[in-house]
């Protein structure tokens, strides 16, 4: 990591407030009064954590933990939620954007909607300030006005594009991969279509421009990382499944997590798809966009 996403993160508790008291207050205001976890208070808090958007899953496994032992007593819900939590963000895997010297490719996907355009130009804006040559490669070409908002998003951002109006997204990324060699370009950011009405043929698509990148510079590419609306909860996982299947994710991004009340998604990411969370959309602003610290969210959640 090349230390341009250390700008500290002050009001992350406030970001995370929603989620915070959803997941965590209603459960320990719930549980720890109680003398022992009874099947009745156990069931509460399973229904509880489910609705928190943790997932079905994950909520049992952590409840059947707290069957048939004594050691835990139910005031001492919260450190146990405390230290799960944490031990399934470290199980994820590193949470550091993965930045090496050379080229560096970034693929980016996910379903229409989630903020993906928005997220390219201020991650474009954060290379450009760190003092790295961008290149935008505009693979939602079907879509014009995705190309559009691109465009004015790299030239905020300072960052080069390549464009090429309803042309075969394979092509352009094919383009802007010589364009980056020919040029010394740093970074490419790869924009892909989101439409999921019709999964098969995107899924194709997504999969035609992964083997351009595996032929054309293997060794660049990066991160293939999934955009996620913050507000979406469970439903993300379901996109985080058919997108993973088709281009082997190895990070999550989340937008929208400022004033979201399903954050939860984080830690249900993690521990059903073993993906990390690398950077999170907390607001409008060019700076709004953070790389994601496991330690200061579970913190802020506590």
């Amino acid at each position: 990591m090349f230390g341009f996403f250390k700008d500290k993160f002050n009001n992350l508790k406030q970001t995370v407030s929603n989620t915070a008291q959803i997941l965590v207050g209603n459960v320990t205001n719930a549980v720890e009064h109680e003398t022992e976890f009874s099947e009745f208070v156990l069931d509460d808090m399973e229904d509880m954590l489910i609705s928190a958007d943790l997932g079905v899953g994950y909520a049992a496994e952590l409840v059947d933990k707290l069957r048939n032992q004594t050691k835990i007593k139910p005031a001492d819900v919260k450190k146990y939620l405390k230290d799960e939590f944490s031990k399934t963000l470290q199980n994820a895997g590193s949470t550091g954007l993965n930045v090496q010297d050379g080229l560096n490719i970034y693929f980016i996907c996910g379903v229409n909607g989630v903020g993906k355009t928005t997220l390219i130009g201020k991650l474009a804006y954060k290379f450009k300030n760190s003092g790295k040559k961008v290149l935008i490669a505009a693979g939602d070409t079907f879509r014009a006005a995705a190309e559009e908002q691109l465009d004015i998003w790299s030239k905020r951002a300072g960052a080069s594009i390549v464009r090429r109006d309803k042309a075969d997204p394979a092509s352009v990324v094919y383009e802007a991969i010589e364009k980056a060699k020919t040029e010394n370009y740093d970074i490419i950011l790869v924009d892909t279509a989101g439409r999921l009405q019709n999964k098969f043929n995107l899924m194709e698509e997504l999969k035609k421009i992964k083997s351009v990148i595996d032929k054309k510079a293997p060794e660049s590419l990066r991160e293939c990382m999934l955009v996620l609306d913050a507000n979406t909860g469970q439903n993300g996982l379901q996109q985080a499944k058919v997108f993973s299947n088709a281009v082997n994710l190895t990070s999550v991004a989340l937008t929208k997590l400022d004033g979201s009340a399903k954050g939860a998604i984080v830690l249900a990411v993690a521990k059903e798809m073993k993906l990390p969370v690398k950077l999170i959309g907390v607001g409008e602003k060019m700076e709004d966009l953070k790389e994601f610290n496991p330690d200061e969210f579970i913190e802020a959640l506590f």
